[in-house]
């Protein structure tokens, strides 16, 4: 259990996609500095048990960034190195009417490609994504946060959302591991 657990941790780091986009026209834009975390590359995907991929969405789809670096996994695709990996998916848009279901179903199409198993976390979240008192991203295909212009913080049931999809991810790739190397 303790060699799972820390596959697990590998399986949850957070990385990024390369910056398609210049300096210039990243401040013209008044796009956010980014974040610590190191890129990724394709092979990376391959070495994991399983994948929680987190994008913003732009016009009711995965920004170009996440598109172009699925695009370079052309190379796991033939060899079709992410076949039977679980995959699942959470997102971030700047309204409520953002495409965050959108995002999700164009995103399958990548996962579809290389083999992979979407895992979508279904109303396993129970009552709280029905709730209409109060304003929350999310739905059935994963979690999701509605940024605004990016001053907005994820609310409290958004991270409740995140952190249950990430438990139920982690309870089906640890099955998935379990069922493929008996």
């Amino acid at each position: 259990m303790q060699r799972f657990h820390q596959k697990l941790h590998l399986l949850f780091a957070v990385r990024k996609v390369p910056e398609t986009l210049s300096d210039e026209v990243l401040g013209k834009m008044g796009a956010p500095p980014k974040g610590d975390a190191p890129e990724i590359t394709p092979q990376e995907l391959a070495e994991a048990d399983g994948v929680l991929f987190g994008f913003p969405t732009r016009f009711g789809m995965m920004a170009a960034q996440m598109k172009a670096f699925f695009d370079a996994t052309g190379g796991l695709w033939r060899e079709q190195s992410l076949a039977g990996k679980p995959a699942g998916i959470f997102f971030s848009t700047g309204t409520q009417g953002g495409g965050q279901e959108t995002t999700a179903l164009t995103a399958v199409t990548q996962l579809t490609h290389h083999g992979m198993v979407f895992v979508p976390v279904g109303y396993t979240f129970g009552a709280k994504l029905f709730d209409m008192e109060t304003v929350h991203g999310g739905s059935p295909y994963g979690a999701g946060t509605f940024a605004g212009d990016g001053s907005r913080l994820p609310s409290e049931v958004e991270l409740e959302h995140a952190f249950h999809q990430g438990k139920y991810f982690a309870g089906i790739a640890k099955k998935l591991k379990t069922t493929s190397s008996a």
